[in-house]
C-alpha cells in the first residue's frame, strides 16, 4: 500500500498543482517512480496506490502499471481515491485512516502480510529481504530505520531499540531524540493484527489516525512485537527544495551512490518517446544528466536537465535541475537553482548565483514554479521563489 496522496507543502511551487510524488526528478523519473520500482524488483506484483491532493497528473502518469510490469489481471496497480461510500464519507484523514478505509481492497486478496510506503522518498530497497527479517523475527511490526545526523532527527520518527534489534521506544518527531534511528516510512505488518488495530483507532475520536503518531505507538504499548530493519543504502526524503536539489545532485556523482547503474536492480518510469538529444556545435557539457529531447547551444555544467530542454546559444546552466520542456533563451544565466516544467526563460536572465560568487549575499537555491515566463533582463536571487 503506497501512501502517495500527501500535498507537499514544503515544495511550494512546485506541488501548487500536482502530487508530490508525481514531481520530476533525475531527468526522466518521477519521484514515485523508486517506491514502484522496488514493489516490482522486491516480487510485490499487487499495488494499491492512495492519492488524494491534486491527483489528476498522477493519475496519468500511473495509468494501468505497465511501465512498471503492473498491469496484471490479478492484482497489479491500483489507484485509490477517496470515494463515496453509503455513510461517514470524507477524505482520508491520516496515514492510518487511509489505510482503513481500504481495508475491503486489502481483504480481496487475503493477504498475511502487508507493506506499507511512501510515495516520496528517493531510495533503492528489495522489501523482500525486510519481509524475511520480519518472519525471523516472528515480528507482527517491522519498520525500516536508517541513521541520521543528530540534528535531523527532530524531524523524523525517531526508534530505540535492543540488542535484538527490538523496538523499546518511539517518538514522532522528538524535541530531544534518545537515539539516530530514524523512521523510513517503509512498514511491514501481520494483516490481521494491523487489522486490529486500523479498526480500534479508527474508533477512538481523539485518534489522529497517524502510524507514527499513534499506531506504532500503540503496538508498543500492547507489547506487540515490532522489530527495526537496519537499512544502510542510499535514502533520502525529498520534502524540501533543498533536499529536492541535493537528491538531484547526488546523480552525478560518479561513486554512483544511489546505484542507478547496478542493471538488476533498475528504476523504471513511464518515458513518453523522444527524439535524441542535439549537442549543436560550439556547446560544453560536463558533469551533467541531460535526458533525450534536449537541444544543447550554449554551457551546461553539473546540472540535471530534463526532456524537451532548450539551453541557447550564449546561456549557461551550472548547479541547476532544469525540469521538461523548459527553454533557457540566449545570454541567460541559470546558477544553482530549480527550474519547473515549461518554463520560458527569456534572453539576457540571470537565475541565482554560483556560491563562489555570492559575497555577503546569502546563498541558496533559487526556484521557479511549473509554467512560467521569466522576462528579459529580470535579476531572480539566491532563496527567491517565482
Amino acid at each position: 500500500m503506497l501512501l502517495a496522496g500527501g500535498q507537499g507543502s514544503r515544495l511550494y511551487v512546485l506541488t501548487e498543482n500536482t502530487a508530490k510524488p508525481a514531481v520530476p526528478f533525475g531527468g526522466k523519473y518521477r519521484i514515485i517512480d523508486f517506491s514502484l520500482s522496488n514493489c516490482v524488483n522486491s516480487g510485490i506484483d499487487t499495488v494499491g496506490i492512495l492519492t488524494q491532493y491534486q491527483p489528476l497528473e498522477l493519475n496519468d502518469y500511473i495509468g494501468n502499471g505497465q511501465p512498471w510490469d503492473l498491469n496484471r489481471n490479478f492484482g497489479g496497480a491500483h489507484v485509490l481515491p477517496p470515494y463515496t461510500k453509503t455513510s461517514n464519507n470524507e477524505w482520508y484523514k491520516g496515514t492510518a485512516n487511509a489505510i482503513y478505509q481500504n481495508i475491503p481492497f486489502i481483504e480481496r486478496y487475503q493477504p498475511e502480510y502487508v507493506v506499507i510506503l511512501s510515495g516520496d522518498h528517493i531510495y533503492k530497497m528489495d522489501y523482500s529481504k525486510m519481509l524475511q527479517f520480519h518472519k525471523e523475527k516472528g515480528a507482527e511490526c517491522t519498520i525500516a530505520v536508517i541513521t541520521v545526523d543528530p540534528e535531523d532527527a527532530t524531524r523524523m520518527g525517531i526508534m530505540s531499540t535492543d540488542e535484538n534489534n527490538a523496538i523499546t521506544d518511539f517518538e514522532e518527531k522528538p524535541a530531544h531524540p534518545k537515539s539516530n534511528q530514524a523512521s523510513m516510512g517503509v512498514y511491514i505488518f501481520t494483516w490481521e493484527v494491523l487489522k486490529q488495530y486500523l479498526i480500534e483507532d479508527e474508533a477512538d475520536p481523539n485518534s489522529e489516525n497517524d502510524f507514527g503518531k499513534n499506531v506504532i505507538p500503540a503496538f508498543l504499548r500492547d507489547g506487540r512485537r515490532a522489530f527495526a530493519y537496519p537499512f544502510d543504502g542510499y535514502w533520502k526524503d525529498v520534502g524540501t527544495l533543498g533536499s529536492l536539489w541535493d537528491a538531484n545532485m547526488d546523480l552525478l556523482d560518479p561513486n554512483d551512490p544511489l546505484d542507478m547503474r547496478n542493471p538488476r536492480f533498475k528504476v523504471y518510469s513511464r518515458n513518453y518517446a523522444s527524439p535524441s538529444t542535439l549537442l549543436a556545435p560550439g556547446s560544453k557539457v560536463s558533469n551533467s544528466f541531460v535526458a533525450e529531447g534536449c537541444r544543447i547551444e550554449g554551457t551546461v555544467e553539473n546540472s540535471v536537465l530534463y526532456t524537451g530542454c532548450v539551453v541557447e546559444a550564449g546561456a549557461s546552466v551550472s548547479g541547476a535541475v532544469v525540469m521538461p520542456n523548459t527553454v533557457v533563451k540566449r545570454d541567460s544565466k541559470v546558477h544553482y537553482a530549480i527550474v519547473g516544467e515549461g518554463c520560458t526563460i527569456e534572453s539576457g536572465v540571470t537565475i541565482g548565483l554560483r556560491p563562489e560568487e555570492r559575497g555577503e549575499e546569502a546563498w541558496g537555491i533559487s526556484v521557479i514554479g511549473h509554467g512560467k515566463t521569466i522576462p528579459t533582463g529580470t535579476v531572480i536571487k539566491p532563496k527567491e521563489i517565482v
